[in-house]
């Protein structure tokens, strides 16, 4: 059974992820949101017609069960102490997706003892094809955990870690991962144009070819090391191609990358969370 759901921040996530639960058949009488940028507010009602618009954020939240934190981590402070009196920790599921925001930082501002999901999705969200990665506080029930999956699961795919920690590591693997591969497309983009392609047959041919893997290994039994050395004949172009990026130590590169962004994102949370 849905539930009557607010969404404290109208930006793009929380334009993506209301988009989505109204594709999956949401209610759309039963969405809320708030926002203090009548800008913003304006945009959500023309966007989605039918949902109900706040630009108090206590207001909002007094209307719903489940409540996602959606504004910047810089500000999330602030709006939870404003926000808290507004909370019941019996009856509100608390849903972050704020970046670098620790679940016991998030309670404390909210008062303490409440159901906080933390979750870190990644910008293709945006377009419903999106990797959420989720935590759950000891205070949230099996019940709360599916309304959660089922909110984040509009937009793409989910998953569910034990241990806090590990969202450093999504962060690192998911969070930021579409930055690397745009990073990837816009290196093969280049490559193209200096091997006589012109640029936009270059841009589509890496486009179209980083969706196409990543659709062959979603929908492949086999693994990414399976799939590539599947496309990779004994002295072909391939095996001259994927040659030179072992010689330059591509996977120690991405190694060192991503352990610098997991880092990262735990000094985020050391500071953010300091307020």
């Amino acid at each position: 059974m849905n539930k009557h759901i607010a969404f404290i921040g109208g930006g793009n996530m929380a334009r993506s992820l209301i988009g989505g639960m109204i594709n999956n058949g949401w209610p759309v009488e039963m969405i809320h949101a708030s926002d203090k940028s009548t800008e913003q507010l304006t945009t959500l009602s023309t966007c989605f017609p039918g949902i109900r618009t706040y630009s108090d954020n206590a207001e909002a939240a007094a209307q719903a069960d489940i409540i996602v934190l959606a504004v910047k981590p810089q500000i999330l402070s602030v709006v939870a102490k404003e926000l808290a009196p507004a909370i019941d920790a019996d009856r509100h599921l608390i849903i972050s997706i704020a970046a670098g925001l620790r679940s016991g930082d998030i309670d404390r501002w909210l008062g303490g003892n409440k159901a906080v999901v933390r979750c870190m999705p990644n910008t293709p969200a945006l377009v419903q094809s999106g990797a959420t990665g989720l935590f759950a506080n000891e205070l949230v029930s099996e019940e709360q955990r599916n309304q959660a999956e089922s909110v984040l699961r509009s937009v793409g795919s989910t998953l569910w870690v034990k241990d806090e920690s590990l969202i450093d590591s999504v962060t690192a693997v998911s969070g930021s991962g579409p930055a690397y591969l745009f990073l990837v497309m816009e290196a093969m983009e280049e490559a193209g144009v200096q091997l006589g392609l012109d640029r936009k047959a270059a841009r589509l041919l890496s486009i179209e070819t980083a969706f196409g893997a990543a659709k062959l290994a979603l929908e492949s039994d086999d693994n990414p090391a399976t799939l590539r050395q599947k496309v990779t004949s004994p002295g072909g172009t391939t095996e001259q191609a994927l040659k030179v990026m072992e010689d330059k130590q591509l996977r120690l590169i991405f190694d060192e990358a991503m352990k610098a962004a997991a880092n990262r994102a735990a000094e985020l949370a050391e500071q953010l969370g300091a307020e």
